[in-house]
């Protein structure tokens, strides 16, 4: 059998896709842990990097954000409950659903160095925009008799004089709007609502997709943010309502895939400035069994 040049050349780029990565260049295979410290100790050896806490702003944020929790905190606690129920770094594929601001990587990454790299769902404001798609591949790829720990929420800044939907960040001498696409999308939703929208013929533009989405899913939420007495603080809660319909729908749909357990933790993201830490509302902490059911809420010993 005689083989064109470009046959050839075809079948060896094909191997080659097969073959090891040269020395030097970085691997994109999943970094599931391995290793013998458990994710306990994990989270000890990463918050022995982070600043004390900082008793002002403990104060300031559970003032506003009753039940809220340091990521420090809550961190130490799902590594213990998981535990329990046999999650370990070497068994789990840490999936996240948040927003694409860097202040959204801060309890990522906290995560990562727990449980390795983790696939991400999320897009602006921490909505699933990888849907039922994306929850297929990132299922396929837990490993075999393993878990899934799926992380969701939006996030929303508070500074250290009060003021909720702005934050301090590194680097940068403007008090911020957090979370940006969070704000836009409210402003468009209240420019509907107060009757000042410009008509426009422009619905969807593929080069802003994401926010258009965003856009249209807060829609639902215009009477109560209207009505709220601290628009900015009601925000992150009427998305997160949002959030939990879309990710609960999308892990029914791909139950089928769920290996050993998933544990669905979500809630609330709240970043303060740079040199204090962060903290986290947690609304639902559920397991899910190898046949998809959710068979217990673990949200009562998270927040004991």
């Amino acid at each position: 059998m005689k083989l064109s040049l470009a046959s050839l050349a075809l079948l060896v780029g094909s191997a080659a896709a097969f073959t090891a990565s040269p020395a030097g260049r970085p691997s994109t295979t999943l970094n599931i842990l391995a290793g013998t410290q458990s994710a306990s100790e994990r989270v000890a050896s990463v918050m022995a990097g982070r600043p004390e806490e900082n008793e002002a702003i403990d104060a300031l944020v559970k003032q506003n954000f009753p039940g809220a929790i340091s990521n420090k905190e809550m961190e130490t606690k799902v590594a213990s409950i998981l535990e329990g129920k046999g999650f370990t770094p070497a068994n789990t594929l840490l999936c996240t659903s948040l927003c694409c601001d860097e202040l959204a990587r801060n309890l990522e990454d906290d995560l990562n160095k727990v449980y390795g790299h983790n696939f991400n769902l999320g897009g602006l404001s921490g909505f699933p925009f990888a849907g039922n798609t994306g929850f297929g591949a990132m299922s396929a790829h837990v490993p075999d008799d393993g878990f899934c720990l799926l992380v969701h929420g939006p996030h929303v800044g508070i500074s250290k004089d009060g003021v909720i939907g702005k934050v301090e960040r590194s680097g940068i001498a403007l008090v911020d709007n957090c979370c940006g696409s969070a704000i836009a999308a409210s402003n468009y939703l209240k420019g509907i609502t107060d009757g000042g929208a410009k008509i426009t013929t422009k619905l969807q533009q593929f080069s802003d997709f994401q926010q258009g989405a965003v856009q249209e899913l807060i829609l639902p939420f215009g009477k109560r943010l209207n009505d709220a007495d601290n628009r900015m603080k009601e925000l992150p809660y009427a998305l997160y309502d949002s959030q939990d319909i879309l990710v609960r729908d999308i892990i029914n749909g791909g139950k089928g895939g769920i290996k050993a357990g998933l544990a669905l933790l979500s809630g609330i993201q709240i970043n303060t400035g740079p040199d204090t830490l962060d903290y986290f509302h947690p609304l639902r902490f559920d397991y899910y069994d190898s046949e998809g059911n959710v068979v217990e809420s673990m949200i009562d010993e998270l927040t004991a």
